[in-house]
C-alpha cells in the first residue's frame, strides 16, 4: 500500500492504520500493519533498526511528525494486550514470548522510559 502512495500520502496512511488499531474494540483485524508502521517510525527514532530492504517499503518515507512516536506505542501496547491476537493465537508460547519482547523493544524506542532515579545521573565526589 505504501509503494503504491504519493511521498506526501504516506504520514497520513501510518497514521490512519495506526489511529484504527487504537480505536479498534474487538479483533485487531490491522495489526500486522500498525506493527510495520511502528517500525517504519522507529527506524527514525534514536537507537531504531534500520528498515528491512527486503520486507520493508521500495521507496523511502518521509520524515514522520513525532507525535506519531507516542500514537505508534499505543498502537504496540494494545497488540501486546490483545488476548484474542497474534501473541495468542498465531505462534507457539515460546514463540509469543519473543515477539511481544519485541514489540516491548520497539515501544521503547519510540519512547524511551524515563531514567531510573535509582540511577544516578552523573557522579558526585565523594
Amino acid at each position: 500500500m505504501l509503494d503504491e502512495s504519493r511521498s506526501e500520502e504516506r504520514e497520513a496512511i501510518v497514521r490512519g492504520v495506526l489511529t484504527r488499531v487504537i480505536r479498534a474494540h474487538d479483533y485487531l483485524i490491522e495489526a500486522e500493519q500498525a506493527v510495520a508502521a511502528a517500525a517504519l517510525i522507529a527506524a527514525q527514532c534514536p537507537g531504531g533498526q534500520p528498515v528491512d530492504p527486503i520486507c520493508g517499503p521500495d521507496e523511502p518515507m518521509p520524515a514522520f511528525a513525532v507525535e506519531l512516536r507516542e500514537l505508534a506505542a499505543e498502537a504496540l501496547e494494545g497488540i501486546a494486550d490483545d488476548e484474542t491476537g497474534p501473541a495468542s493465537n498465531w505462534v507457539t508460547e515460546a514463540d509469543a514470548r519473543t515477539w511481544l519482547r519485541g514489540l516491548r523493544n520497539l515501544g521503547n524506542v519510540l519512547v524511551p522510559p524515563p531514567p531510573s532515579m535509582d540511577v544516578p545521573l552523573f557522579d558526585l565526589p565523594t
